[in-house]
C-alpha cells in the first residue's frame, strides 16, 4: 500500500488484529487488506467530497492524483470547507472499522 495524505488519521488496529486471526495465509491477508484498503479509501474520499463545495471537487481530485501523499491536501480541504475535516475522517473511519468487524465476524 502506498502512502496517502489521510493515513495518519486511520486507526484500523482492531481490523488488523482480526484479519491476522482469521486468515490462514499471507496471500489471504493481502487480499483481504486490499479490499479493506479500497473500502476505506472510498469512505474517506466520500466524506471529503460530501463536505467540499462542488466547485472545488475537480481541483481537489487533480491535486490528489498528482500528489496523493501530500499533507497539504488537508490544508486545501480545510480552507475550502471552513472547518477541520480530520475529526470527521477519524469519526467516519472509526465507524467503518466497527462495520467491518461486524461484517468479518458475520
Amino acid at each position: 500500500m502506498s502512502m496517502i495524505f489521510y493515513d495518519h488519521l486511520l486507526d484500523m488496529q482492531n481490523v488488523a488484529r482480526y484479519i491476522s486471526e482469521i486468515c490462514e495465509s499471507e496471500e489471504e491477508k493481502l487480499e483481504l487488506w486490499n479490499i479493506v484498503d479500497e473500502i476505506v479509501h472510498h469512505r474517506v474520499l466520500g466524506c471529503i467530497l460530501d463536505n467540499l463545495p462542488r466547485e472545488h471537487h475537480e481541483d481537489f481530485i487533480e491535486r490528489f492524483k498528482s500528489k496523493p501523499h501530500s499533507r497539504k491536501l488537508i490544508v486545501f480541504i480545510n480552507n475550502r470547507i471552513g472547518h477541520d475535516i480530520e475529526g470527521e475522517i477519524r469519526e467516519n473511519t472509526q465507524n467503518l472499522q466497527e462495520e467491518l468487524l461486524k461484517e468479518l465476524a458475520g
